[in-house]
């Protein structure tokens, strides 16, 4: 019998009746008491007659060998997670546990607090409080355990750890038993519970119950006892792995509508913690080799969370929604003022700004408290967007500018310096000396020049041709590409063109004032320029991608992110809806160079991007691989049996052109035979005939020979039209697969190379579409084919060799 069978055996079986007096009530026993912090724990030896019980025989089996000398048990750290009405601990990592045991004896009675940082630096554990608090984001603090001892209901799953009192109060009973090699004790704790040491590997607890009677006396009687152990290493208990200190790459990733991130309803914080495990556990098995030779530390990633601000108590939003939200269907209408609701704020002006700000700010400050906590960290950083969360990220991007303005606290519509000349050296050189006087009349110089409107200009008295020749001069030449952004263009005076007719009729294109635009936007409207009528830079200020958006400061990040990646997005949908129909193929992101637009396959939210680039060419997008280097089965059943159909194609095919050539190389004659006697007859009729006779009989015998030989020509060119032809498509279609195509150029925003990729669907996916589209969705979160292409794309950047596990 193994040791669990053995256990499950004690757990099941019931102490006999006989024995019953003897084990509780033997007033002549020796009695110990071991103090606790609760009160006095009574020790007192069992007698135990002969017993049948599976739990005699398990001792007696154990009690044959020699007891093994008295050893200090390790101990094991652990921190608990309530959800709902769940409670479970989970334990640290052997690296943390050892960093919060050294701090823990190294303190005293009266120091202050140790403070130590758990689970790659994202949580703090104070040692004396026993509190661990998260570093990057607001949650409750949680409960740590210094844990020895553990326990398990008959019908618990998992083990659970004793407070740190009553697992002394065990180890000292324990140490005595086993000092003195005296077994069979009884501990009574003074909030009822009684434990019984059997044998070293057999401890039982027995719960109290609320009135004890004569009737009802035993432990086994009670309730069902608890198996108890020593040591996390004799518990079924998955201890995680530590994570490297030293951190490669940063990661921030945005959410999208709502507070849930998948079907779960977990928060953003949860899902990126699997995402981050996921990121890890493919760390361990595709960079392996690098991994051991140092080359590789880890990827961290971070949530930002923007809902609960837009939801919160500053903005009001939800109790002005609640007030006019009708009462039936209750819970359907909170999901959607709590989720949907998001899409048609982020369209409002008003709340699109405190969504941009959150987002951005909360960035920056992850960003700082990061670059705190690892002053050596050099790496690149990404950001992630999922749903709307990669169009809020997208917007901001295209808003950002990439000069020596991106400086924390600088404001969005702050000019550049122009140092390049002054107010009379720009006036000279346009050949308009005579306007100097009026405008040093006003104490403008360059700068002020910059920041003036053509209704500026006109107010001073010049007229109409100077004015556009000022004000043109000053945009092109004298302000850096960089400094060329939205939200300079009403102070240079650019005007929205006229609408042409028939195209928006009744519609006023509203322009906000320099006031307006770079301080309080108190009336944000949506910008309707036509960016493609200004020639700036690439042939417009974004490549066009700022049309239609919702014009409100956009603030700048801290940093250049390296790489953006889209999960499940909307971008292109958005950018279609806001009237933009084609990106320049030249457009890039002005502080971020990489652009990947991930998707499922079935997801009703993602949409594509490359065909609003290349729009021309039908193209498929990147597969993306399966992580352990294949194609899902059903892919690869469906690629087989496309295959073997074209094989089988090719051979029938194949098979019908061989027979008709052998048919078509038959003898072809121009005339059936022709017998002596009618040729005698024939010669004598020609020689009466006259000569008129003997010219259409020539052509007779022309027109009787072309029919003959048409008819016998047939297979041949009957094969020719058709079977030589698709055999011939067969075989340049077959060719054409077999060869590989070449690299198509996907625009500049990134880099020249492809933005779509799908994810292949599971088996079960490939049923139902519908069935499994909300689910496509939300896959992102836990998809290990997703992670491995964030790492790829990361690593592949620092020159990190990927090497694929064999299966």
């Amino acid at each position: 019998m193994s040791l669990s069978q053995a256990e499950e055996g004690g757990l099941c079986q019931a102490a006999p009746k006989d024995n019953t007096q003897d084990l509780f009530d033997s007033s002549t026993q020796a009695e110990a008491t071991v103090k606790a912090p609760e009160g006095q724990v009574k020790v007192s030896p069992v007698v135990d007659e002969v017993s049948p019980s599976s739990a005699s025989s398990f001792e007696m089996l154990d009690m044959e060998s020699v007891p093994a000398p008295y050893q200090e048990v390790q101990p094991h750290w652990f921190f608990c997670r309530r959800a709902d009405d769940d409670t479970s601990w989970l334990p640290f990592s052997r690296e943390d546990s050892d960093k919060l045991e050294n701090a823990c004896n190294s303190i005293g009675d009266e120091e202050e607090d140790v403070v130590v940082a758990v689970d790659g630096e994202r949580y703090d554990v104070r040692v004396k409080e026993r509190m661990r608090y998260a570093v990057y984001w607001e949650q409750a603090p949680t409960e740590v355990r210094r844990c020895t001892w553990f326990y398990k209901g008959d019908k618990d799953t998992k083990f659970m750890p004793y407070p740190e009192d009553f697992s002394k109060n065990l180890e000292d009973a324990y140490m005595i038993a086993v000092t003195l090699d005296e077994w069979k004790r009884k501990l009574d704790f003074p909030t009822g519970e009684t434990v019984i040491l059997h044998n070293p590997k057999l401890i039982m607890q027995y719960q109290p119950i609320g009135m004890q009677d004569d009737w009802v006396s035993s432990p086994s009687e009670q309730t069902r006892p608890r198996t108890v152990k020593r040591g996390v290493d004799n518990v079924f208990v998955e201890i995680p792995d530590g994570e490297s200190e030293k951190v490669d790459h940063l990661v921030f990733m945005v959410h999208g509508i709502g507070p849930a991130c998948d079907l779960r309803f977990r928060s953003i914080i949860q899902c990126v913690n699997d995402f981050r495990s996921a990121s890890l556990s493919l760390l361990a098995s595709h960079y392996k080799r690098a991994q051991q030779d140092g080359q590789v530390g880890r990827v961290e990633f971070l949530p930002v969370n923007w809902h609960s601000a837009l939801h919160g108590d500053a903005t009001g939003v939800d109790e002005d929604i609640q007030r006019i939200t009708l009462p039936s269907i209750s819970r359907l209408r909170h999901f959607t003022n709590d989720t949907l609701l998001d899409l048609f704020f982020y369209n409002s002006p008003t709340y699109c700004q405190t969504i941009v700000d959150t987002v951005a700010s909360e960035i920056n400050r992850l960003h700082a408290l990061f670059q705190q906590r690892h002053p050596e960290f050099n790496g690149a950083v990404s950001v992630v967007g999922h749903s709307l969360g990669s169009l809020i990220l997208f917007d901001l991007l295209t808003n950002q500018r990439n000069g020596s303005q991106v400086r924390e606290g600088v404001p969005s519509g702050e000019l550049c310096n122009l140092n390049c000349g002054t107010l009379e050296q720009t006036l000279n050189r346009l050949g308009l000396q005579q306007y100097l006087e009026t405008l040093q009349a006003e104490n403008l110089d360059i700068e002020s020049l910059a920041l003036c409107q053509d209704s500026d200009l006109k107010d001073l008295g010049i007229p109409l041709g100077p004015r556009k020749k000022i004000l043109n001069y000053v945009r092109r030449k004298w302000l850096p590409e960089d400094c060329k952004t939205e939200a300079l263009r009403p102070a240079l005076g650019l005007q929205v063109p006229p609408q042409t007719a028939g195209e928006n009729d009744g519609n006023q294109s509203s322009r906000a004032t320099p006031q307006q635009s770079q301080f309080h936007r108190t009336q944000s409207v949506t910008s309707a320029v036509d960016y493609e009528y200004f020639d700036v830079g690439i042939g417009q200020t974004n490549g066009g991608i700022a049309k239609g958006q919702v014009s409100i400061d956009y603030p700048q990040l801290a940093f250049q992110p390296q790489t953006f990646f889209a999960f499940g997005s909307p971008i292109g949908m958005f950018l279609t809806v806001r009237g933009l129909k084609r990106i320049d193929p030249n457009y890039t992101f002005p502080t971020c160079k990489r652009f990947y637009n991930i998707y499922h396959p079935y997801d009703p939210v993602a949409y594509r991007i490359e065909p609003m680039i290349v729009s021309d060419v039908d193209v498929e997008p990147m597969l993306i691989p399966h992580h352990k280097g294949r194609k899902r089965m059903h892919l690869e059943l469906k690629d087989s049996l496309t295959r073997m159909s074209m094989d089988l194609k090719n051979n029938v095919l194949g098979s019908l052109r061989t027979a008709w050539q052998s048919f078509a190389r038959l003898p072809v004659a121009a005339l059936p035979p022709v017998d002596e006697g009618e040729s005698s007859i024939e010669s004598n009729i020609q020689e009466t005939q006259a000569s008129a006779a003997d010219t259409a009989s020539a052509k007779r015998e022309d027109k009787s020979a072309g029919f003959w030989t048409k008819i016998l020509e047939w297979p041949r060119a009957l094969h020719k039209h058709y079977f030589q032809g698709v055999c011939e498509e067969a075989e340049s279609s077959v060719s054409a697969e077999q060869t590989e195509q070449p690299e198509i150029k996907m625009g500049m925003l990134n880099e020249g190379r492809r933005i779509d990729y799908v994810l292949q669907e599971k088996p079960i996916e490939s049923f139902n579409e519908y069935l499994f589209a909300i689910q496509s969705h939300l896959c992102y979160w836990e998809s290990e084919d997703t992670a491995l292409l964030l790492l790829k794309e990361i690593y592949d950047k620092l020159g990190v060799a990927f090497e694929q596990p064999q299966q």
